[in-house]
């Protein structure tokens, strides 16, 4: 049977893979053990919404290599902490050449934090996954034509955040965040990931 143009192609270690996840290490590693995986929890989620916010505009490998750096800027995410961030620490992170220093992006995180902050424990990870959407109900996907950019869950997900006082999540951010965190399964048909799940 031969791979759709577009389809999953074998990797360095002959495994069929999403195409995108095999153009360096860094992607392979992310494709095969994170993206698609579920992610629970409130400083976890806040994390990878972040990270997407950051994207925003850019290659997702530019965010994956400096994740590290991303964590120690931004406390681990940890929203309390960063709910506390003062202006000394804006400009650090403005100044702060391992990330990503787009002052609209950092200001959005800030301020994120601090309306998180205010939420109960859990309620971010209840909003987001109340957004799932049935998995018998979704087609797989047989190539990267195949996949959305944006659906109806993100786009009322988007909604959801914005109107709890969220910035920087639009429609294409929260269907990039529910792909990363597993509330979709988008590896292709003939992955070897989505077949080992």
């Amino acid at each position: 049977m031969s791979t759709p143009p577009g389809g999953a192609v074998p990797g360095p270690d002959g495994r069929l893979r999403c195409p995108w996840g095999l153009s360096t290490p860094d992607y392979v590693a992310y494709h095969d053990q994170e993206w698609g995986r579920p992610v629970h929890g409130d400083d976890a989620l806040f994390e990878r919404l972040s990270l997407e916010a950051f994207q925003s505009g850019l290659s997702w490998i530019t965010i994956l290599r400096r994740r590290e750096t991303f964590r120690a800027a931004f406390a681990h995410f940890k929203i309390a902490d960063v709910a506390a961030f003062t202006d000394a620490d804006r400009e650090r992170l403005l100044a702060d050449p391992g990330i990503i220093r787009n002052r609209a992006k950092v200001d959005a995180t800030l301020a994120n934090a601090r309306v998180l902050a205010q939420w109960s424990p859990g309620e971010l990870d209840e909003l987001i996954w109340s957004h799932a959407p049935d998995a018998a109900s979704r087609p797989v996907p047989r190539t990267l034509g195949d996949v959305p950019a944006i659906t109806e869950e993100s786009q009322a997900l988007s909604k959801a955040l914005k109107k709890r006082g969220l910035r920087f999540v639009g429609p294409t951010t929260a269907y990039a965040l529910m792909q990363a965190c597993g509330l979709v399964d988008d590896h292709l048909r003939d992955c070897a990931v989505r077949a080992a799940a």
